[in-house]
């Protein structure tokens, strides 16, 4: 299904590219780092069949062009965007769904902090929320690491230094409309996995908030810091199809899953498939 409406959105600092498909309850996707809303084209054509998916690409990513020159991205600039793009899209001031992949995960948890009004139910798969974990520091001095091979030697050096964080796998291919890796590299991935959730707002939105990980990916550095934040909020990890990107490879049974963990989420019974 293409989208059927495609907009803009002039915010702070940024004007977002967002596209809308389907009809029902609202559901807003938050793309990973370097990604942009054509990483999920095909798992929003499916899920359109029973929401209003709006997708978006993040600011200085692709169609979503800064007003100035790049900076470091911070994680409660960008839950500011997708707060406003909500408001935007959603009528009559509808609390909706959020999913978030990845750093996009992160944007998530903090947008249901800050407008806890305006969610209903948080799924974030595999946040790279590394200050949750004991061996934090080791962790920071990889993705610092990471960024002065970028510096140094550039985007594929540095791509194949991070690629041990996802088992020294190489990155997939993905669907984008620009390709976002230096962006990415030189300004989102040191100040986003230096992210702290606020685990105190959080609580008492635990209920609302689902974290999920790669059925394939669970051996993999990236999939640590879902299992660290699950315990923190007194869950255990939905496991979805797939490793970190699965809502690539298998965007049909990752929808079902999503739409499985929203529909319990509402009724208030437990999904089948946690850890």
């Amino acid at each position: 299904m293409d989208a059927f409406e495609i907009g803009t959105l002039r915010v702070p600092g940024a004007t977002l590219h967002y596209e809308v498909r389907g009809t029902g309850p609202l559901l807003l996707l938050i793309a990973a780092g370097s990604s942009d809303a054509a990483v999920f084209g095909r798992l929003a054509a499916i899920l359109a069949d029973g929401h209003r998916v709006v997708a978006y690409d993040p600011r200085g990513n692709s169609r979503s062009a800064l007003h100035g020159p790049p900076v470091d991205q911070r994680v409660d600039v960008h839950a500011d965007d997708a707060a406003r793009l909500i408001d935007h899209v959603a009528a009559g001031g509808e609390p909706v769904h959020v999913f978030g992949s990845c750093s996009g995960g992160l944007v998530a948890l903090e947008l249901a902090i800050g407008r806890p009004d305006r969610v209903r139910t948080v799924v974030v798969h595999e946040p790279p929320a590394m200050t949750l974990l004991p061996d934090a520091a080791a962790h920071h001095a990889f993705f610092d690491d990471v960024h002065g091979t970028f510096h140094r030697e550039g985007v594929a050096p540095a791509l194949e230094r991070f690629s041990a964080f996802f088992g020294g796998t190489p990155a997939p291919t993905l669907p984008q409309a620009h390709d976002n890796t230096a962006f990415f590299l030189a300004h989102v991935i040191r100040p986003f996995t230096r992210h702290v959730p606020d685990l105190t707002a959080l609580a008492p939105l635990a209920d609302r908030v689902v974290v999920a990980g790669g059925e394939d990916s669970r051996a993999y550095t990236v999939h640590r810091p879902a299992v660290a934040l699950a315990e923190r909020l007194g869950h255990r990890p939905m496991l979805f199809p797939g490793g970190h990107m699965g809502y690539v490879k298998h965007p049909a049974g990752f929808a079902d899953r999503l739409a499985e963990v929203l529909t319990s989420k509402a009724s208030g019974t437990p999904p089948v498939r946690e850890r």
